[in-house]
């Protein structure tokens, strides 16, 4: 790493953070470079019962916290905020080096990250309660919202620094403590960042804990009984297991999880926008995004117009470490992931697919990939690829949009394009997902729209400045009458 800020920072060398940088019970892993796999240091594990430790001091700390008033308590996000547009450059590199991301996405994760800081902090400052309706007379009755108490929060290393503000932030202004165990692949720019620019911002010791780890760290996590809620960002086979463990111990669950999202493409479209926006929500970050367009449901009589223009966008990318020159696309995160693409596109081949171009790779680095011939029972087409691939299926009437669309157990995200907005709005209607853009491609993430799937993509609304509050905080009915009221017996 070049001179910077966070490379001077050592304090996080093989340790986790819970009461400061501390020395963890499961020892150390590596962090590394994706596109080179370069060492660039190594953190702490933390054990089960650094978590059990982290979530008792977590519980202390958290009931002085809640007395804060949450103006205060939004300030320390606005210095959060503050600090991390200060150092975007550095975190950016950061994010580029352990994600394998391009500079682009890194430096607008950075800017995104601060913005959710920021909007977190407003809620700080927002009214906690209501005057409610009573049918008693002398009797006052009010509602307020109140914190959850002790937040587990699980996320994943594809957008680790804005997926874990997003959580960390609501939950704290809210009142709540904080467990953060973020994914082993990006624990500095998911985790270590967090800590140190949350202690400079003035954040009260004690809540807000790093504890970096692979399965057995986050399962240590969702079990602990000290934990009240537990936020989960990742996979739809661990949201499952995570959402059982939590649901039997009764405790708050949120999860966001995978996509098999349709990119739906009317006759009368611009061909060229259509592809240009297909090719960015297929192949940016090599599709490794949850909203990625997945499936592109191109109608017959521009099907092929539409799938030239899409290989012409692919065949114009650039391949290559983002971190060493300017290119488009980087690596796949790690071989396991872009062994399965190539095992999406080789079986979705012999079933009778046809590759435009693409279809192959040098190591971690996946050309992207056009395929024609499409249709359902193909792994192109019914599982999330997690790659830079964009499968192309064809209808013929609306209602089989709509059936292509929905011919999957998710239901994170969608799109649709065409010049008739009546004829998208009805079809976006029809769609069975949590988000829908008409005249955008599906990869779109902002503060203030919901962001949540249904069905395998999640339990809902999840994210946003409308549903934070609703997310990291419980209410509490009191009632409150002069005098004893009498009773008939």
């Amino acid at each position: 790493m070049r001179d910077t800020w966070l490379a001077g920072q050592e304090a996080w060398s093989g340790k986790i953070y819970s009461d400061g940088w501390r020395l963890p019970g499961d020892g150390s892993m590596d962090v590394t470079e994706k596109a080179t796999g370069a060492s660039l240091g190594e953190i702490g594990v933390a054990s089960s019962g650094d978590v059990a430790a982290a979530a008792a001091r977590a519980r202390a700390a958290q009931v002085e916290w809640a007395q804060v008033p949450g103006p205060l308590r939004g300030d320390v996000l606005r210095d959060f905020s503050r600090l991390v547009l200060e150092r975007a450059d550095e975190i950016a590199e950061q994010i580029v080096r352990e994600t394998g991301s391009i500079g682009p996405k890194g430096q607008w994760e950075v800017q995104m990250t601060a913005r959710e800081s920021l909007e977190a902090a407003n809620l700080g400052s927002e009214p906690i309660g209501i005057m409610a309706a009573t049918a008693e007379v002398g009797r006052r009755s009010f509602a307020r919202r109140v914190p959850i108490g002790v937040v587990g929060i699980i996320t994943p290393w594809n957008s680790p620094f804005l997926l874990g503000m997003r959580a960390i932030g609501p939950a704290l202004v809210t009142g709540n403590a904080v467990l953060l165990k973020p994914d082993p692949q990006t624990p500095v720019c998911g985790g270590a960042i967090f800590a140190q620019l949350l202690a400079e911002a003035g954040l009260p010791a004690g809540l807000f804990h790093v504890l970096p780890g692979d399965t057995p760290t986050g399962e240590a996590v969702v079990s602990e009984p000290l934990v009240d809620m537990v936020s989960f960002t990742g996979s739809t086979r661990a949201g499952r297991l995570i959402g059982a463990a939590a649901g039997g111990m009764l405790k708050r669950v949120s999860l966001e999880l995978g996509g098999n999202n349709p990119y739906v493409v009317l006759p009368g479209v611009d061909i060229e926008a259509a592809a240009s926006a297909g090719a960015w929500g297929s192949f940016f970050h090599q599709g490794q995004i949850c909203l990625t367009a997945g499936r592109h449901l191109v109608h017959e009589s521009i099907a092929e117009e539409y799938a030239q223009a899409l290989v012409k966008h692919a065949l114009s990318l650039a391949v290559g470490d983002p971190y060493a020159g300017q290119v488009h696309l980087g690596p796949i995160v790690n071989e396991r992931q872009a062994a399965n693409v190539d095992r999406v596109v080789a079986e979705t081949v012999e079933q009778g697919a046809t590759i435009l171009v693409g279809g192959d790779r040098d190591g971690l680095f996946f050309k992207p990939t056009v395929m024609t011939g499409v249709r359902p029972g193909m792994p192109a087409f019914d599982e999330e690829i997690f790659g830079p691939v964009a499968p192309i299926a064809t209808f013929s009437t609306d209602d089989e949009a709509i059936d292509l669309a929905n011919r999957t157990s998710y239901g994170l995200a969608a799109a649709v394009v065409g010049p008739d907005l009546a004829r998208a709005q009805r079809i976006a209607d029809g769609i069975h997902a949590g988000i829908v853009h008409i005249n955008d491609q599906p990869v779109l993430h902002e503060v203030y729209g919901p962001i949540g799937g249904v069905g395998a993509s999640g339990n809902g609304f999840n994210h946003s400045t409308l549903t934070n509050a609703d997310q990291f905080t419980e209410w509490k009915w009191m009632t409150v009458r002069d005098e004893i009221a009498s009773y008939p017996f």
